[in-house]
């Protein structure tokens, strides 16, 4: 299959997991994929097999800590230097039910790294977007974003009263309302932006927990039926690649079909805090 023949793809947290399975699934597919990945060790192991079992040679790895910002700044200065054009960038890395934390900017852990990072990291490519459309920018949320009604705007920046699984929440719900508020602002330039809920998939994400959270994740992973990473990322493929969803933008899709909507003014507020804790504020 040549389907993405000439494309290139960047995806994050490309070394197991949704992200590895999406970053082999293109692979297949001809794209030229580009892994972001924090750990040299692992992500070297991931983008080998995937060149294996893909048969494509175009797999390149980079490495960077999305809790960082300068890492993330360091990240899009290095692709950029490599490639001069963007395809499909799927924001997929994330944090799972980990211990209470901030970043290196301060910034409570799970909205650093799953909304703070793949707002940074578009930002500093949107230009190698733009140049390349038509297209596409995928931000992998997750169904655990309607649990919560909405965001505490004041309460952002530290979070103090929130981790483990309201702040996993948050993040992916502030996650999806930035993809609503970033398609309604790149309207026009052939650049689409979509989110979506893998679904309830069993991946490593909250391996670091311990004590009563640790029974938790085992409970809902052996009671519940969890489908496995490479069904889990088959959304994230399609909408990077299908024709069905050129130009479809400011969408939420869960299992390849149409999902919810939100509030506009709540985007509007969330991308002006947003633009604060990154220094991108005019």
């Amino acid at each position: 299959m040549n389907e993405m023949k000439g494309k290139v793809c960047l995806v994050t947290g490309a070394n197991s997991g949704i992200g590895k399975e999406t970053a082999l699934g293109l692979a297949k597919m001809g794209a030229t994929v580009v892994m972001a990945c924090r750990s040299k060790e692992r992500g070297e192991a991931a983008r080998l097999e995937i060149k294996r079992e893909s048969g494509n040679t175009s797999v390149d790895l980079m490495l960077a800590d999305l809790s960082s910002q300068s890492q993330i700044y360091r990240l899009a200065k290095e692709f950029k230097e490599r490639y001069k054009r963007l395809d499909v960038l799927i924001n997929n890395a994330g944090i799972g039910l980990a211990e209470r934390a901030k970043s290196s900017d301060g910034i409570e852990m799970f909205f650093a790294v799953n909304h703070i990072a793949p707002f940074l990291l578009t930002h500093l490519l949107l230009e190698r977007l733009k140049a390349s459309a038509p297209s596409r920018i995928v931000n992998v949320s997750s169904f655990m974003h309607a649990w919560v009604n909405g965001l505490n705007l004041n309460e952002l920046p530290g979070r103090e009263k929130f981790f483990g699984i309201p702040a996993y929440t948050h993040s992916k719900l502030a996650l999806l309302m930035f993809s609503y508020e970033l398609a309604r602002r790149l309207a026009g330039t052939g650049v689409t932006v979509n989110a979506l809920n893998p679904g309830f998939v069993k991946t490593n994400v909250g391996h670091q927990v311990r004590g009563a959270l640790r029974i938790v994740r085992w409970v809902i992973f052996n009671v519940f039926r969890a489908i496995t990473p490479q069904e889990g990322a088959q959304t994230s493929i399609y909408l990077a690649s299908s024709p069905e969803v050129e130009g479809v933008t400011g969408k939420y899709f869960s299992k390849q079909k149409l999902k919810a909507s939100y509030d506009r003014e709540a985007w509007q507020r969330l991308w002006k805090v947003s633009e604060e804790l990154t220094g991108l504020a005019s």
